[in-house]
């Protein structure tokens, strides 16, 4: 799975591909607003360009990138998330307090908010429409290793996962894996092989050929 939004297969499994109820209802609500006149269309574009283009998973990918190249932030990232995430600039609303869980070997982490769409939007901007969506946020707890299947993610048998549930008091991003191969690269290299889905879970930095 890619950009993907839930919906039903052929055998009536869910899967991430029609657009949540929750995200139809803030599309009509928007339209309300805008139509009322107690917000401006372009106040709502501004808000989302902003999270799209200046706060977005590039940022993540950031803190990722130092911490795969600095192993005293890496600690520092693990021990207070949202110090360290501020130490290179990026907090606040819907990120103020950041836990930071990393893969191993033996152990995958994966993001979701049961509840709701709590999301840390300074580190990854814009939640994606499938992880609004109520078949992820059900399923991903109870058949995690499915669900990793079907965003083309296959895991070893005995890798445990960790399925962690954001809240609107903490947030969780994952520190992935460095690919093999990328002993080389600078910082900036680095960060460009790290994905939005390997900071939630469901996904893996890219390999370093692929950049």
């Amino acid at each position: 799975m890619h950009e993907h939004e839930h919906d039903h297969d052929e055998h009536g499994h869910h899967h991430p591909r029609s657009a949540s109820e929750a995200e139809l209802r803030t599309r009509a609500l928007e339209a309300l607003l805008v139509e009322k006149g107690i917000v401006a269309s372009d106040a709502i574009d501004a808000v989302i360009d902003h999270y799209v283009n200046d706060v977005g998973p590039q940022n993540g990918a950031r803190v990722v990138a130092r911490a795969w190249s600095d192993p005293a932030y890496r600690e520092r990232l693990l021990a207070d998330g949202t110090a360290a995430i501020a130490e290179l600039g990026y907090g606040g609303e819907e990120g103020q307090t950041m836990v930071v869980v990393e893969n191993t070997p033996d152990t995958h982490n994966v993001i979701v908010c049961t509840l709701c769409s709590c999301y840390p939007w300074p580190v990854l901007g814009l939640p994606p429409t499938w992880y609004k969506s109520p078949p992820y946020r059900a399923r991903v707890v109870a058949e995690p290793r499915s669900v990793l299947r079907e965003f083309d993610l296959e895991l070893p048998a005995a890798t445990e996962i960790r399925v962690w549930d954001s809240t609107a008091e903490v947030r969780y991003l994952v520190l992935p894996q460095r690919p093999a191969g990328s002993d080389d690269l600078s910082e900036d290299e680095l960060a460009a092989l790290v994905t939005r889905d390997s900071m939630i879970g469901t996904g893996v930095p890219r390999a370093p050929a692929a950049v």
